[in-house]
Order: C-alpha cells, then structure tokens, then sequence
C-alpha cells in the first residue's frame, strides 16, 4: 500500500547546530530502532507542491516494515505557497509538510513558523548529525524547525566518455579548462561548453560564475549592505566575477549564439541537447540533472549510444571550482498534528545518512548528508576543499542584489555591456 504525502517547508537562518550522531563518516550510523510497538495504528499526510514524489513514496514503503499497520499518504496542493498556512490549522491538517527558503522573513508565514514542531529539543530525538553543518537553519533563538532533504548546486555535467576518447582530464581550475577547450575545439567539438542563454539561475552565465561571485561577496562582507542597498559603489565587488565571465564567453570555450539557437529553455532542452552526445560540458544546476534518468529513455540519440556522465563544479577560479550548498526542500513537523509522536518517529526514520541518501538518489538532486560517495553522478564534489565549499545564505545577499548581478553577467555574457559599464551601472542595470 503506496500512499504518499510531502511537504515542503524552510525557515530563518541564523545559527548553525549540530548533534551528534547520523553518521557522516565521524562516526559508525546507529540502525533506526523503532520506539513504538510495530502493531501502533495511524495515520499521517504529507503535504507539498511536487506533482509526484515517487522518492518518499519508497521511504513510505520502507518505514511500513517498521510500523505494517501505518498509513502515509503524500497530498499535492494547488498554489501551496499561498495554501499552507491556513492549511495546517485546518480542520484535516497535514502532519508534516515542505517550504522553502523565500519563505523566511515573509510575514505570511509567521503562523506556519509558529506551528512548527521544535526538531531540535532533545525530547523529540531526531539525530541530524550526519547533515553537513552549514545547511542547518535555526530561528533567532536558536531552535531548528526544518531539516533539508534534498539539495542543490551550480555546476556542469561532463560527458565522461568524451573526456576518455579524447585523452583529457576534466578541468578543476580555469586555466585547465581553456587547455582543455582548446584541444575539444581542435578535435572538431564547436562548443566545448554549452548552456542556456537565459535571464535566470539556471542561465548558463549564472551556472559559471556565480558560485565565484558568491565566493569573493563572503571574503568581503563589509561591502554586503552596500550590495543590498544597491550601492552604485558596491558594483566594483562584480569586477573580478564579470572579467572571468568576458574571458570565458570570448575564449575557445563556448559559442554563446549556438546555445541561444539549440537550447530553447532552461530545462528540458539543457537535458536532452546534452543527450545528444556531442557536447563535453553543459553548465546546468543540480535540479536540472535531476531530470536527467527520466528523460534518459527519451532520447533516442541517447538510447542508441548511451554514455557516461557527472556532475562537476564549474571551473571558474584560478585555483578551482567553488561549491555553493543549497537547500532545494526541507521537512518540518506541524506540533499540532494529532499523530505528533509518530510524526516525529517517521522523520528519526528519515533523518538518516542511508534513508536521505536513498531519498536523494531516487530523486536524483544531491543528498544533504556529509557524504557524496554514495551516488556517484555527484561524487566530485567531495574534491571540493571546505574553503571553497559553502552555504547559499552565507553570503547575505538579498533578492534585489541577486538579480542585479545576475543583470550584469547577462549583459556582459550577451554583449550588450563591457565590464565597465555593468559594474559603472550597479543598483540600476536593466533585468531582462
């Protein structure tokens, strides 16, 4: 009996904590031991946007050997950012349910803040441990209200089977990736790297440089009011990220009018242009590549001469790629659900490295756990060193500030600015 429910759900971000114990290769992972008798009827709702979440239908069927006589169910809501709130003080509320990280700070959801179960009291003996620490988000006072299941980066899936017909090793810093490039270009491969020429953060611009960007922002963060005030000053922090991004946009590397031509949206045609096999690179985020084993058998390219491929940072720094930690959904528990003990049990079930990497894997975006080795499309991100790993919410930046950078590097990226003038127009570049 498959019944699904989720919930999507992402708080305040203020300190980081962690206890001890889920096993991220600090120490052995305790086994999930249930506390209740197995015959314990109930039932529980999962609440959450996804269409279908066939991921945490598979956990479902894995805590009924636990508990044979529960019934989970995952529920769908129609515009569920504005729904839930009211959602969970309703007469038939879900048990658990998702969110996201726009949400915090917004006042609409200061209820749904409110009626979340404190994950973090030790009554509750949820053991995140194995969770890397910088995606634990707590409120003000510290307490943690969500615990991220699945989440995602800026990066680049390389096709494998080129990088071994051809010789080459896959570049880790930008100097490498240009040799490279150079030789893929040479070899009769037109645009070595390619993506989507879009105005957004799957933009093969932003797909690049932002974690760059991202990186020198937190190295100056005396400049990061400036940059959310929109400054015109603070403009000049974009300098270093947009000189990588005119080198890499006028070099070997990529052909930025083929991509505008052959890739005609964000998502889909990223997934199977790629598939086409002839394409070394493709910048692209996590949740992209996680489309990617659907559409697999919808290529037929792909189907006839299928190959191997990861998922890489992109090479932008001089001493390597940088690795952004985002969180793309988190889990909280409602404290007024009327099955709130086994609501918490069933999250001490999944919060674990083997039930999340086993939740990540099926879903194909990259596992919250501090541990990459167990899926390896994304086992190069353990190469990553911790200096240039980092969480999204490090760096302060607000939406506003964002959008402006991303207004630069699509006017650089495109032409229609020099370096000059986008950094000269901060606070007031055109967004597309």
């Amino acid at each position: 009996m498959t019944k699904t429910a989720k919930t999507l759900f992402s708080l305040s971000m203020v300190a980081m904590l962690l206890l001890e114990g889920c096993g991220s290769g600090k120490k052995a992972e305790v086994p999930f031991e249930p506390k209740y008798d197995k015959d314990t009827e109930f039932s529980l709702t999962v609440a959450g946007s996804y269409g279908n979440f066939e991921s945490l239908e598979a956990e479902f069927e894995r805590f009924y050997e636990y508990y044979p006589n529960a019934n989970l169910q995952y529920v769908t809501m129609d515009d569920y950012n504005n729904v839930i709130s009211s959602a969970i003080v309703n007469s038939e509320p879900p048990d658990i349910f998702t969110t996201n990280s726009y949400m915090i700070g917004n006042e609409m959801y200061d209820d749904m803040f409110e009626a979340c179960e404190v994950l973090s009291d030790s009554s509750v003996g949820i053991d995140y441990s194995c969770i890397r620490e910088s995606l634990i988000r707590t409120t003000d006072s510290g307490d943690v209200v969500m615990l991220p299941i699945f989440t995602t980066s800026y990066g680049m899936l390389v096709n494998m089977d080129i990088f071994e017909k051809e010789g080459l090793k896959v570049p880790t810093n930008f100097k490498e990736l240009m040799d490279v490039c150079t030789k893929l270009k040479n070899a009769g491969y037109e645009s070595p790297v390619m993506g989507t020429d879009r105005f957004s953060g799957s933009g093969l611009f932003n797909c690049f440089v932002y974690p760059m960007y991202a990186y020198n922002v937190i190295k100056n963060s005396d400049k990061i009011d400036d940059l959310n005030n929109l400054e015109p000053s603070a403009g000049e922090l974009m300098r270093p990220s947009l000189e990588r991004l005119y080198e890499f946009v006028n070099s070997d590397c990529i052909d930025v009018a083929k991509c505008e031509e052959e890739i005609v949206d964000e998502y889909d045609s990223v997934i199977m242009r790629f598939f086409e096999g002839d394409v070394p690179m493709m910048l692209a985020t996590g949740d992209v590549v996680s489309g990617t084993a659907k559409r697999e058998s919808k290529s037929d390219a792909f189907s006839a001469n299928p190959f191997k491929y990861r998922f890489f940072t992109a090479p932008a720094g001089d001493d390597g790629g940088y690795f952004i930690n985002s969180i793309s959904i988190c889990f909280s528990v409602n404290k007024n659900s009327r099955n709130i003990d086994m609501a918490n049990e069933f999250m001490r079930f999944l919060i674990s490295k083997k039930e999340l990497d086993n939740m990540a894997g099926l879903k194909r975006l990259i596992t919250p756990v501090d541990d990459f080795s167990a899926d390896e499309l994304y086992s190069a991100l353990a190469d990553v060193p911790d200096d240039r790993s980092f969480s999204d919410k490090e760096t302060g930046l607000l939406d506003q500030a964002v959008r402006q950078f991303r207004a630069a590097i699509y006017a650089v990226g495109n032409g229609t600015m020099t370096v000059d003038e986008a950094v000269a127009a901060y606070g007031s570049i055109p967004e597309e």
